[in-house]
């Protein structure tokens, strides 16, 4: 037969509430810190792409001033990167990094629902 034994831990230095709080804050400032990666796939110069174009660099610049990257693909002069990204409407913003990646669909104008989807959290 076996027998377990309970081994207590060993305490963690401090009383460890401060010590969670002191790591969860410094885990916030490093996610905040962190290059959000975007690409925003429109069809030419159709009005709903203009709108994605002008609605997305507003956000970026509004909310993730000096840590974003975005790349604006025009889906009608390169095809392949549509296929490859799995595209299924235009325009279509993806964030790839940080992860999990993220897609919305649309011209980008409901601010509030795009940070929420992309899961962009403000500071």
């Amino acid at each position: 037969m076996i027998s377990l034994q309970k081994v207590p831990l060993p305490p963690l230095a401090g009383d460890g509430q401060d010590d969670n709080a002191h790591r969860l804050a410094e885990a916030g400032a490093a996610l905040a810190a962190l290059t959000v990666v975007l690409r925003l796939y429109v069809i030419g110069g159709a009005p709903r792409s203009a709108r994605a174009i002008a609605n997305t660099r507003r956000l970026c610049e509004e909310y993730l001033p000096g840590r974003y990257q975005l790349e604006i693909i025009d889906v009608r002069s390169q095809p392949r990167a549509a296929i490859e990204a799995d595209l299924v409407a235009a325009p279509t913003l993806i964030k790839s990094l940080p992860l999990p990646l993220r897609r919305f669909i649309g011209d980008m104008s409901r601010s509030e629902h795009v940070l929420v989807a992309l899961d962009i959290v403000i500071s």
